[in-house]
């Protein structure tokens, strides 16, 4: 199941954004990868970060301790991160049995994220 989905973060600098992508799934092995991402993002010149989760399949908690982590580094440095989806059913399941949604800014596209 997961071991067949090919797995991809890449990061753009795009206007006002810096893009995280992310496809197919995410796990504790590719996990760092997504961490040392969000950390370029972090690092960028972009008021904001947009972590784009339309393209993940599967995350376990590897993915979301990540993504906490991120937002707290975002927070502290006086940056924005907003998780943009629609999300997958098993992201979405991660997020909704950890009650941690509320924690993100969450936007229901990569479109209404950018223009948040």
């Amino acid at each position: 199941m997961f071991e067949d989905l090919e797995s991809a973060v890449t990061g753009t600098a795009e206007n006002d954004a810096f893009i995280v992508t992310v496809k197919g799934g995410i796990d504790f092995d590719s996990a760092q990868d997504l961490k040392e991402v969000l950390a370029e993002a972090r690092r960028a010149e972009t008021p904001r970060t947009v972590v784009d989760l339309s393209g993940l399949m599967f995350a376990d908690s590897a993915v979301l301790h990540v993504l906490l982590g991120a937002q707290r580094e975002h927070r502290a440095a006086g940056r924005r991160m907003v998780v943009a989806g629609p999300l997958g059913q098993t992201v979405l399941r991660l997020f909704e049995v950890t009650g941690t949604s509320d924690f993100f800014t969450m936007a229901p596209t990569l479109d209404a994220a950018l223009t948040s």
